[in-house]
C-alpha cells in the first residue's frame, strides 16, 4: 500500500513558477513508478510527467516539455514536479500517482495508488 499526499498549489499569475510536491507513505516507495496527471473542469484526467522507479528515465506530455520538470527524492519518499513559464491552460487539478513497474507508464489505467489532488490556478 502507498498513500500519497501533494501540496504546493495555488493561485500564481502566467509565466509565474510553482512546485508540486507529493509525499508518499510506504516502504517500497523506491519500488514504484510515479506520474503527475491533470484534469481540468469538465475535461478527462490527463498524463503531465512521470519518472522511473530509480530516476533515471522520465517522460513528459508534449504540452508541457521544456516548461515542467519531474524529479524524486528517493530518500524523502517525495516525488517534485517544477513548473516554470505557467499558461492559463495549465489550469488543473495536478494528482501524483504510484505504478509498480519498471517501466514509465502514461496511461491514467496504469497507475494503482493516487492522490487526493492539489489545485494549480494560473491567471492571465
Amino acid at each position: 500500500q502507498v498513500q500519497l499526499v501533494e501540496s504546493g498549489g495555488g493561485l500564481v499569475q502566467a509565466g509565474d513558477s510553482l512546485r508540486l510536491s507529493c509525499a508518499a507513505s510506504g516502504r517500497t516507495f523506491s519500488s514504484y513508478a510515479l506520474g503527475w496527471f491533470r484534469q481540468a473542469p469538465g475535461k478527462e484526467r490527463e498524463f503531465v510527467a512521470a519518472i522511473s522507479f530509480g530516476g533515471k528515465s522520465t517522460v513528459y506530455a508534449d504540452s508541457v516539455k521544456g516548461r515542467f520538470t519531474i524529479s524524486r527524492d528517493n530518500a524523502k519518499n517525495t516525488v517534485y514536479l517544477h513548473m516554470n513559464s505557467l499558461k492559463p491552460g495549465d489550469t488543473a487539478v495536478y494528482y501524483c500517482a504510484a505504478a509498480r513497474t519498471l517501466r514509465v507508464p502514461t496511461p491514467v489505467m496504469e497507475y494503482d495508488y493516487w492522490g487526493q489532488g492539489t489545485q494549480v490556478t494560473v491567471s492571465s
